[in-house]
């Protein structure tokens, strides 16, 4: 077993206590489970992922899958704890998103032995920076949007069929779901449009042209596409429940088959 191969299953293994959690408060059904595990756990989640993620690219930026994919997760996770403690209701969405990062970590072990290549450029080192950090937060803001959208879809579907479970009782009402959803979708869409024109830069200062028709290009002005309209169509009319709800899981499974999912096609397909 390689060393890389042991590390990455250190960072999984600390996602393990804060992915458990939270089914440990479904069963006791507690008021608020923000205790000292929670953020202890929490903080570990975190910081397995992160160090791990550091160390990959220490001295040089690697643009393959399985780095992607741990920046991606601490970048989660630290978003979640900010909003866990910024809000009273953001931690219940833990069921859902925590044993998510967990299969996200799993399969980032799966590609670790996958070719990671050395990103390299034209481009000023400060644009390219600013690019994928926008990048990420784009796609950390993303991620907990798609997950509040998913809580409020099954929260509106347990009342219309009279149903409730004990997920959903777990779960943020449907109204501070949807309340989260709509703030992380104005700010996906303000940072995936500043996201957009770093890449502009990007790609301006490498070929002189401002757009490239690849597909990673094509899928991130989709996905601006759908926010902003789903953005206009809240405003306009009020649009909300499992419609709003289908429109953010279409607008992250856009960005997921931008960002990972052309890495996984160029490194572990192709590779």
């Amino acid at each position: 077993m390689s060393q890389n191969i042991v590390y990455s299953l250190t960072a999984l293994m600390a996602l393990l206590p804060a992915s458990i959690y939270p089914y440990h408060r479904i069963a006791g059904q507690g008021a608020d489970g923000r205790s000292a595990y929670f953020w202890g756990a929490l903080a570990l989640g975190f910081a397995g992922p992160a160090a791990w993620a550091l160390t990959q690219v220490a001295g040089r930026w690697h643009t393959g899958l399985s780095t992607a994919l741990w920046i991606t997760i601490a970048a989660c996770m630290l978003l979640f704890m900010a909003m866990s403690a910024l809000t009273r209701s953001a931690w219940r969405l833990s069921p859902l998103l925590l044993p998510y990062l967990l299969t996200v970590g799993a399969f980032a072990t799966l590609a670790q032995q996958a070719p990671a290549p050395v990103l390299r450029g034209g481009a000023p080192g400060i644009w390219i920076d600013l690019h994928i950090a926008v990048s990420v937060i784009t796609y950390a803001l993303l991620t907990m949007a798609a997950v509040a959208s998913l809580a409020a879809f099954l929260q509106e579907r347990a009342l219309k069929s009279k149903r409730p479970t004990p997920l959903t009782r777990f779960l943020p009402p449907v109204a501070e779901s949807e309340r989260m959803q709509l703030h992380l979708l104005g700010a996906s869409e303000a940072v995936l449009g500043a996201g957009l024109a770093t890449g502009m830069a990007v790609l301006y200062y490498e070929t002189g042209a401002l757009l490239r028709a690849d597909h990673k290009t094509l899928l991130s002005v989709a996905s601006f596409v759908v926010i902003g309209g789903l953005l206009l169509a809240h405003a306009r009319t009020g649009v909300r429940g499992r419609m709003a709800a289908r429109l953010v899981l279409i607008a992250y499974l856009l960005l997921t088959l931008a960002y990972p999912g052309v890495k996984f096609v160029t490194d572990v397909l192709l590779g």
